[in-house]
């Protein structure tokens, strides 16, 4: 593992932000949807997800969701996906999104 410095980490926003919209992402190899998250005071910005085995659209709608919005868009099928949902593999390799415990604010820096 190869260590970075405190600078490093403070490069990367990690925000919180509402889920307003999900679509299936239309000719994806493997299956996805695309998010698009309202990050306050950073605006809103759009996602592809590959995390269609453990959330169905509905239970997405409202979830807060922590993401990188400060790397360059990347065009991912016909999407331009503007910022990076996290999460953690479960056993199986199946994406499972990072959780806030309780309502932040859209916007909010992970500290």
């Amino acid at each position: 593992m190869e260590l970075i410095t405190w600078r490093d980490l403070e490069r990367v926003v990690l925000c919180a932000g509402t889920v307003i919209a999900v679509v299936d992402l239309p000719n994806a190899r493997k299956p996805a949807y695309v998010l698009t998250i309202d990050f306050g005071l950073h605006g809103i910005k759009r996602s592809s997800a590959q995390i269609t085995k453990h959330y169905r659209k509905e239970e997405l709608l409202g979830r807060q969701v922590v993401a990188v919005i400060n790397l360059p868009p990347k065009q991912v099928g016909h999407v331009m996906s503007e910022c990076l949902v996290t999460g953690f593999a479960d056993a199986d390799g199946r994406i499972v999104l990072t959780a806030v415990e309780r309502p932040v604010p859209d916007g909010s820096r992970l500290c």
